[in-house]
């Protein structure tokens, strides 16, 4: 296998983020769950028998520091590969948006050049590398939706239940680095148990799954980092009041996009529609697993 075409970089959503405390490294210690949704970036890679490097595509900010080549480089590196590749992407994902699109950038050329370079890693061993990338890469690395500690890279798998969600970004960028650097950001909420999100947070109650109705999704504890990205950038609150008119309405990552989970794909396609001209929109759909898990 020397090319691969058109492969999904999925973007992700907080459907609950706390932070519990800051640890002596400086991190944050976090609850988190992460679920995987259907808006993807796309990745073409070709081998490359030269071993160089080359990437071309979208790019955000300087091509050498960005997550694709910090992941291919890192790979090459690790296991010594004689290969190089040429690496195209093409954005979906914002940037800035507390979506995840880097990272899973980053997981997505690690997952295909492991193979394209015959580099024999297995999910885990590829997994460790991840986290030099970044906090959240492991999970997209894993591709399983998960319940999420320490700074998020220790990964529970978590069964979640089918879910139409509106996300809305408003176009603005937000520094994660700054709002957990904020002096305004809580830093003691008490940690929970994956059993408590589970109990809390399924979608669909089952006691509604078992009549045949849908119910009016919930969402279970908060996201501890919102009140510092909407006093920062006040268009969050706007758009968190848009979308509570169409379900339980909530700030994904550290901002800026905003999420509603919906009771169905109409309700939805309702909160999206018609928009100021400066916000974006996506109707999406939970995945189970990341399509590219089996690889």
């Amino acid at each position: 296998m020397e090319r691969a075409l058109a492969l999904p970089a999925p973007a992700k959503l907080n459907l609950f983020l706390h932070v519990l405390r800051r640890r002596a490294d400086g991190y944050h210690e976090l609850q988190t769950v992460f679920a995987l949704i259907d808006l993807a970036d796309w990745i073409d890679v070709e081998r490359r028998e030269d071993g160089q490097l080359h990437r071309s595509g979208d790019v955000v900010g300087d091509v050498q520091l960005d997550l694709v080549m910090r992941a291919a480089r890192l790979l090459q590196q690790r296991t010594a590969s004689r290969f190089g590749a040429d690496i195209h992407l093409s954005k979906r994902i914002p940037a800035g948006a507390g979506l995840g699109g880097g990272s899973s950038d980053a997981a997505t050329t690690l997952i295909v050049l492991n193979r394209l370079w015959n580099t024999g890693l297995a999910r885990q061993q590829l997994a460790d590398l991840a986290l030099e990338l970044g906090a959240d890469v492991p999970f997209f690395v894993h591709g399983r939706n998960a319940f999420a500690e320490g700074r998020g890279e220790q990964l529970t798998p978590l069964a979640l239940q089918p879910a139409h969600y509106a996300v809305i970004w408003p176009q603005v960028h937000v520094s994660t680095k700054e709002i957990f650097e904020d002096s305004g950001l809580t830093r003691n909420t008490k940690a929970t148990k994956m059993s408590d999100f589970s109990a809390a947070a399924d979608p669909v109650p089952q006691t509604l799954r078992e009549r045949g109705e849908t119910g009016t999704p919930v969402l279970f504890g908060a996201n501890d980092l919102e009140a510092v990205a909407r006093r920062r950038f006040p268009v969050i609150d706007q758009v968190l009041a848009h979308l509570a008119r169409f379900g339980v309405a909530r700030m994904t990552g550290s901002g800026s996009a905003v999420f509603a989970i919906t009771a169905n794909e109409d309700q939805a396609r309702a909160a999206v529609a018609d928009l100021p001209e400066n916000w974006r929109g996506w109707v999406v759909r939970g995945l189970a697993e990341h399509p590219l898990s089996a690889w």
